[in-house]
């Protein structure tokens, strides 16, 4: 097998990872029941447009669909930490209301471990990481179409 074959046995199998843990992390939206307000709806309507812009790319391969993917991976990056941030927001309020009391350190571990999981919103950044792995130096990036 030579050295570009092998390079793009790599990137499908980089797409494959995250078209299955996509895939996967909708389900586990829906489980938890992820649609209580407006905004949990945003990681729903990400990871379709990372499903079909994945697809897309897998069908095409072209430049602009690529373009796009990159988007749509950088749109995962900086969604991770803003989720981040909701999740650890809901928490300390939720926290505040329940025993006003709680200070300092005791106030900050009951936050980490609130009731919406601090760090899950991370495995957009790792998605999207992922997909910016997949495209970095892409055969496709190199062509004068598109």
């Amino acid at each position: 097998m030579q050295h570009s074959e092998q390079l793009s046995l790599l990137r499908r199998g980089l797409l494959v990872l995250l078209t299955i843990g996509a895939a996967g992390l909708v389900g586990e939206l829906v489980l938890l029941e992820h649609y209580e307000d407006t905004a949990q709806f945003i990681p729903f309507g990400l990871l379709a447009i990372t499903l079909l812009t994945t697809a897309w790319h897998w069908w095409d391969g072209e430049k602009r669909s690529l373009r796009v993917f990159q988007a749509v991976m950088l749109l995962l990056v900086i969604a991770g930490p803003i989720g981040m941030f909701l999740h650890l927001k809901g928490n300390y309020e939720m926290d505040r209301e329940f025993d006003p009391s709680l200070l300092g350190l005791d106030l900050w571990l009951s936050v980490i471990r609130g009731e919406a999981p601090a760090l899950a919103p991370g495995t957009l950044v790792q998605f999207g990481l992922l997909g910016l792995l997949y495209a970095y130096k892409h055969p496709a990036l190199s062509s004068k179409d598109s």
